[in-house]
């Protein structure tokens, strides 16, 4: 039997719901396994609670939000503002928990983006899938039997830590699972003060339904998620992700292939 399964990291809790929890919504629908985990705690994202509560309460809103699709939620014990690639704990961890979930699709965050945990994270997700079939690399669970289908998500407002565009490759049609989608955000109930005071953002779910329908719109959909693919050697090149759901590719990347 063809196994199904779908890993989603991010570097805080939140981070998938806002980028990818449609796409994982729709893989749910065709028999998918559902994994999210996040390199952080968000421990720092509050400015009334201290880190140990408030990365407790983010820690249970991020179960609350995998249980959404019958899926599990893990913490790879990095701290906001600390995601690092030189922290070897940090690393044999994400390598680990590849391992551990073994899965056939891996969800990423984006190379580039606006903040450096989210780009360590990426390092480290990247890292990990390239390591964790090598037998000598010790962890708790053994080499998965080798390297699986990578895919990054979009970038924050589709733009870099410069602000310049950063195009997408795949467009994901969610507009038949934003529902979901939207109840897995709203778990993350601590985040509304959070955003309004370190990025003076309100409407936590309004944003996120804003800029679903701008890449939307890019695609001819009513709302979608963006995603482009790691094709490097040696990983798998074929679009797995793209040919499961219903999606567009943009036309320069189309015309490329």
């Amino acid at each position: 039997m063809e196994r199904k399964v779908v890993l989603a990291v991010g570097a805080h809790p939140d981070d998938v719901e806002f980028t990818c929890a449609g796409t994982l919504a729709l893989l749910k629908g065709k028999g998918y396994e559902i994994h999210i985990a996040t390199a952080t705690d968000g421990d720092m994202g509050s400015t009334v609670m201290g880190r140990e509560e408030i990365g407790r309460v983010r820690r249970e809103e991020a179960h609350k939000s995998a249980e959404v699709l019958g899926g599990s939620y893990y913490c790879l014990g990095g701290h906001d503002f600390e995601v690092l690639r030189s922290v070897r704990p940090l690393r044999a961890a994400t390598v680990d928990l590849v391992r551990k979930v073994n899965p056939t699709l891996i969800l990423a965050p984006p190379p580039v983006d606006y903040m450096f945990d989210h780009e360590e994270t990426s390092w480290l997700v990247r890292y990990a899938t390239f390591v964790a079939p090598a037998p000598n690399f010790e962890t708790e669970h053994g080499p998965t039997p080798g390297i699986v289908h990578l895919y990054y998500v979009d970038a924050f407002e589709g733009r870099d830590y410069m602000g310049k565009p950063v195009p997408a490759e795949l467009y994901v049609d969610v507009s038949g699972v934003m529902e979901t989608k939207e109840r897995m955000l709203v778990c993350h109930a601590s985040q509304r003060e959070w955003l309004q005071h370190q990025h003076g953002i309100d409407g936590y779910i309004e944003g996120m339904k804003g800029w679903m329908a701008a890449r939307g719109k890019e695609a001819g959909f009513e709302f979608a998620e963006a995603f482009r693919q790691h094709r490097g050697h040696p990983y798998p090149r074929d679009d797995i992700l793209g040919a499961l759901l219903p999606s567009k590719r943009a036309e320069a990347d189309a015309g490329s292939r």
